[in-house]
């Protein structure tokens, strides 16, 4: 521990920062293991992000939430001259320059009309200056046109995965540099270095908890210069997805390899690994060569505990404008088009009493925008819902009162071999869980009883699925009541022990004391 200036209060047994690449409140998982570790005794400093130039902060539990300046994400180094003159010869280095190009004709094309028509226009000279400049502009404008359709061409190449030039220059770097290529690939990734580096530097923690790829280079290159200045410090890393079979985030086709090839070069330099589940955890190993088995910490809801927060639970029901009696199936996370949410849209015609309600991060983005217009098209866009999300210890309370929750995510390797957050959300709130064929949660629900599988995206078999659950709902519930070790197997409560011990085997000396009747 530390006992320079700022070192820890007494009563501390160790100070940590957990790093995460977002605003925190989002994110259920962070908020959940900052809060709980603070209340057994550790000073936790929760750093995050948010955009704009100021910092925020506030107390989360006995947890300190500090959100620095989110980075601009860079893409001014795809377009440089060179590589622009040798795929589209015509075309402007970047597509700003070519709409600044088009808004600039359309004024000069403009301002000569309106010259033509200003009082006192007249005269053989002015008229044919005039012509001079209007013939001048027109071909201007035609070899903007040129250059500006060269120019997308060039953009959209850029993005096509398949393109030999990409795939060579991927192949390039990734020979010459290995896994320090993603320093060429996407150099974005070092603005998240500059963004932390400055707050985690500053808090001299004894532990870091780097949470996901992004956080993993920040959190090793934070220990690497705090051990060149002589303290200690020890690295966890929390892995929340299998990087390699993750959907692309983006269309760049660099992206994706650079962040795995980032992911390889820092896995080492973690002392300690906890991860979601076991499937992952030993996929790490293998991937990674890591010295030690991660923990598993489930991503499991609170079940006792102080609220954070005085508000009254919202009432899910009042939301949606309907009664007790209307069948709500709900589903709960972000909605990008892997997720299978237009599934519940398209097949709302063949369930004519079901309301669908979405919670998601949000409700106004263009995934949302596009169900929408779906349910539009459909003539059910009086019975889909979209609702914000609630703070974390109140999703399983506002969950509940649906009639059964939704998971009908796609085939993705990174989808099967996990129970993701909203599962045990779901299985908090005792609602019947439909939930498409993915490895890890189907085998589970089928074991369980708790739900129903369907083929995904198999409109027929979901159809089938919901008909079931809601045909006799109480057959599917009375498993949380007949199977009271599976709520308490996926509690929070119980992971944040585990997160715990994965701390206590880092600093042997921040253990817990042993009580005297724990000791007898």
């Amino acid at each position: 521990m530390q006992t320079e200036a700022g070192s820890d209060p007494p009563e501390s047994r160790g100070r940590i920062v957990m790093l995460v690449d977002n605003g925190v409140r989002g994110d259920s998982r962070v908020q959940k293991a900052a809060a709980s570790i603070a209340a057994a005794g550790w000073e936790v400093h929760l750093v995050g992000c948010v955009p704009g130039r100021k910092k925020k902060r506030w107390m989360l539990g006995g947890a300190h939430v500090l959100l620095v300046p989110q980075p601009v994400r860079r893409t001014g180094s795809r377009y440089s001259v060179v590589r622009a003159a040798v795929r589209r010869p015509l075309a402007y280095p970047h597509p700003e320059v070519a709409a600044y190009r088009r808004r600039l004709i359309q004024t000069r094309r403009a301002d000569i009309a309106a010259s033509r028509l200003a009082p006192g226009f007249g005269g053989p000279a002015r008229t044919a200056w005039l012509t001079a400049r209007r013939v001048a502009a027109k071909i201007q404008q035609r070899w903007i046109a040129v250059r500006g359709r060269q120019t997308d061409s060039l953009a959209k190449a850029r993005m096509d995965r398949n393109s030999p030039v990409e795939r060579f220059t991927i192949a390039f770097w990734q020979k010459l540099l290995g896994d320090r290529a993603w320093r060429v690939l996407d150099r974005g990734l070092w603005d998240w270095d500059s963004a932390y580096r400055g707050a985690v530097d500053k808090l001299q923690p004894d532990i870091i908890h780097a949470n996901d790829f992004r956080m993993l280079g920040v959190g090793a290159r934070a220990v690497w210069r705090a051990r060149a200045k002589g303290r200690e410090v020890k690295l966890v890393w929390d892995a929340h997805e299998f990087l390699p079979g993750i959907r692309p985030w983006h269309d760049e086709p660099r992206w994706h390899p650079a962040v795995c090839a980032h992911e390889r070069e820092y896995a080492g330099a973690a002392d300690a690994v906890v991860t979601v589940s076991q499937p992952l955890a030993d996929m790490l190993v293998e991937h990674h060569g890591l010295r030690h088995k991660p923990a598993v910490v489930l991503n499991a809801p609170i079940m006792e505990g102080e609220p954070s927060t005085d508000d009254p639970v919202p009432d899910l029901r009042e939301l949606c404008g309907v009664d007790a009696d209307t069948p709500v199936a709900v589903y709960s996370g972000g909605a990008p088009q892997h997720r299978g949410l237009i599934i519940m849209i398209e097949t709302l015609p063949r369930l004519p009493a079901l309301h669908v309600a979405l919670i998601v991060p949000r409700p106004g983005g263009d995934e949302v925008k596009r169900l929408l217009a779906r349910a539009d098209e459909l003539g059910v866009r009086d019975r889909v819902h979209i609702l914000p999300y609630v703070p974390f210890d109140q999703v399983v309370p506002f969950l509940s009162a649906a009639d059964l929750g939704v998971i009908p995510i796609h085939h993705w390797p990174n989808h099967e071999i996990a129970l993701i957050t909203k599962f045990f959300e779901y299985s908090h709130a005792r609602l019947p869980i439909v939930v498409s064929d993915v490895k890890a949660m189907s085998e589970v629900v089928r074991d369980t009883g708790q739900g129903e599988v369907f083929r995904a995206e198999d409109e027929d078999e979901y159809v089938r699925a919901v008909e079931a659950v809601l045909d006799d709902p109480k057959r599917y519930r009375a498993v949380y009541d007949d199977r009271p070790d599976l709520l308490r197997a996926w509690s929070w409560e119980a992971q944040a022990e585990i997160l715990d011990g994965v701390y206590t085997e880092l600093l042997p000396a921040a253990a817990k004391p042993v009580s005297e009747s724990a000791q007898r």
